[in-house]
């Protein structure tokens, strides 16, 4: 999946339209704020973002991506005005990609879509992660229960990530929530609950791998 954050309606489906004819899946956004909402619930391989947009700028949203674990490892293609070369500095300074001067050719644009998932690819190549039935792909953001497919949101994600990373492990409910949310997250411990109930509700069978270590936190522990 390829994010496209851009205010102009015609450009943003002609790049849309260019993507799903290359063989990748897109959508597109047309402000920070639509943007983040899909955010929360799905990791994109991939984000095209124009510098100019309403409200929140394109260079905020690059530094937000940036400054927050789940997102800081997404590759952002910036799309710059014609001449602002100060912008294209700034953006690579706070770790974009790669970036366009617009206009730019649609078949300049996915040339270097691929050029950088190749590079990233070859970056960022990690291994599969396994515990009893549970498999999960970081690569390709994908969580499969007993061979089954399971559609998780991107907390659940991240949450079933850092269990499989360190089975056994036991994390405090503070720890999950500063690791997860963010240190600047403002909210409770009960959050962190309400999102491990969810989790082994979707894990099925596995779900029961998830342990609650009464007074401390959680856990991971496959069941023989």
């Amino acid at each position: 999946m390829i994010f496209c954050v851009e205010d102009d309606n015609a450009i943003r489906d002609l790049m849309i339209y260019t993507l799903n004819a290359s063989g990748f899946t897109a959508e597109g956004f047309s402000d920070g704020k639509s943007f983040f909402e899909a955010l929360a619930v799905r990791t994109p391989q991939l984000i095209m973002l124009d510098i100019m947009l309403p409200g929140e700028d394109g260079l905020s949203i690059l530094k937000r991506l940036r400054s927050h674990s789940l997102t800081a490892d997404i590759p952002v293609i910036m799309a710059t005005a014609k001449g602002t070369e100060y912008d294209k500095v700034i953006g690579l300074d706070l770790g974009a990609d790669d970036y366009l001067t617009k206009p730019f050719g649609m078949m300049e644009m996915v040339s270097r879509v691929k050029a950088v998932l190749r590079r990233s690819a070859r970056k960022g190549a990690v291994h599969n992660l396994s515990v009893g039935g549970l498999e999960l792909s970081p690569s390709e953001h994908t969580v499969s229960v007993f061979g089954e497919r399971v559609q998780l949101t991107l907390k659940e994600f991240e949450l079933l990530r850092k269990f499989m990373t360190s089975p056994g492990l036991v994390f405090t409910r503070e720890q999950l929530l500063s690791s997860i949310w963010g240190a600047d997250f403002i909210g409770e411990t009960r959050t962190v609950d309400v999102h491990i109930g969810t989790l082994r509700t979707k894990l099925g069978a596995c779900g029961e791998y998830i342990e609650t270590v009464r007074g401390v936190g959680y856990r991971m522990e496959a069941k023989v």
